[in-house]
């Protein structure tokens, strides 16, 4: 078994941290990880994209040409990932941002308005974890229960509050929207 998600997004989004917790969660799981990120010099509100790769032997290359799943926080990412997701894959569209679906017939669109869902939990720089829940779900590989820990490991000394339990609600809110049945 071996599957790739992309997150892609503006910088500023959580879209590398994103990528980062599913790779820690997949190692924690016993899989082979990879996680290559890709930004823009320009940072926050530049574009952002990681690409992590899930593999229970190893990894050939951290590369995917044609990702399982696709996360797309903003229109551009959209725009850019969708031809590229595998057919029977999954698409995660942020819908607080994006007013269109999924222009293919041979994926499955999620719509998630991870923007709106991170307000109503009074914290909207949760939207990332919103979706990461719906990857999570999507992908079906590595146990939610993997992610809220590396979530609370890779938040580390800088979760302040009650941000970690705000991040696990966000992310159970996200993984409600794609369980896979």
């Amino acid at each position: 078994m071996e599957r790739a998600v992309v997150f892609a997004g503006f910088g500023g989004q959580g879209v590398l941290l994103a990528g980062k917790i599913l790779a820690r969660a997949g190692m924690k799981a016993g899989l082979e990880v990879t996680w290559l990120p890709s930004y823009g010099p320009e940072m926050r509100g530049g574009t952002a994209n990681c690409t992590v790769v899930l593999s229970d032997e190893p990894i050939g290359s951290p590369i995917a040409e044609s990702p399982d799943v696709v996360m797309a926080m903003n229109g551009p990412s959209l725009d850019r990932f969708e031809s590229r997701v595998a057919k029977g894959g999954a698409l995660i569209i942020n819908s607080s941002l994006i007013d269109r679906g999924v222009g293919r017939a041979d994926v499955r669109g999620i719509l998630v308005p991870a923007n709106e869902l991170a307000r109503e939990l009074g914290e909207p720089r949760v939207a990332n974890m919103v979706a990461l829940g719906a990857v999570v779900g999507a992908l079906g590989v590595v146990p939610l229960a993997a992610v809220k820990e590396a979530m609370a490991a890779e938040l580390g000394a800088k979760a302040r509050g009650n941000i970690v339990a705000l991040n696990a609600e966000a992310l159970d809110l996200g993984h409600a929207k794609a369980e896979v049945t």
